[in-house]
């Protein structure tokens, strides 16, 4: 009731990549688009370090389409109410490997109380189109807790790997 407007999605629709976060901020509620502020900047930092742009190779998205009053982590029924329209956008952009960012992202996705320090460091799996998800830190956190910045850096290594190693095994299967 308290957005200003709905936000649902920024990038390529055809992107190999798709970032998922919680839930938009005040700047992204204003501006209609996630990932916008200082924490937005962070990320476009983390993915131009592993290859990857904002415009080119990846689609944005959160689990809440509209920013929680307060700020507050998203509830149950709220979560429910736009799963399905995060779920389209997966179907809609297939992209090849999903990276949740943060616990309520990560949880919410995988429907799981599981902590972050649990769910980082493997390949999960999302949806009927089995997606391969990787979980690492929101940059939000990671402006309060630059400690951490190395885990992260850690955790969008292995989602490269991960990446790289469907990208040979698809090209394995065409040439066969």
């Amino acid at each position: 009731a308290g957005r200003t407007q709905g936000v649902f999605g920024v990038g390529n629709p055809r992107a190999e990549w798709m970032v998922i976060g919680e839930a938009p901020g005040a700047e992204e509620d204003r501006r209609g688009e996630p990932f916008v502020g200082r924490a937005g900047h962070l990320l476009d930092a983390m993915l131009r370090a592993i290859g990857l742009s904002r415009a080119e190779n990846v689609y944005i998205a959160n689990v809440l389409k509209s920013r929680p009053p307060h700020n507050r982590d998203p509830r149950p029924e709220e979560v429910g109410a736009c799963l399905p329209y995060l779920r389209r956008q997966i179907e809609l952009v297939r992209p090849r490997l999903l990276l949740a960012v943060g616990r309520i992202a990560a949880q919410n996705l995988l429907g799981t109380e599981q902590s972050l320090s649990r769910l980082r460091g493997r390949v999960h799996r999302f949806g009927e189109l089995n997606t391969p998800l990787v979980v690492t830190y929101h940059p939000a956190y990671l402006l309060r807790n630059p400690a951490d910045k190395r885990k992260a850096w850690e955790d969008l290594k292995f989602a490269r790997s991960v990446f790289r190693q469907l990208t040979a095994e698809s090209e394995d299967g065409h040439r066969s």
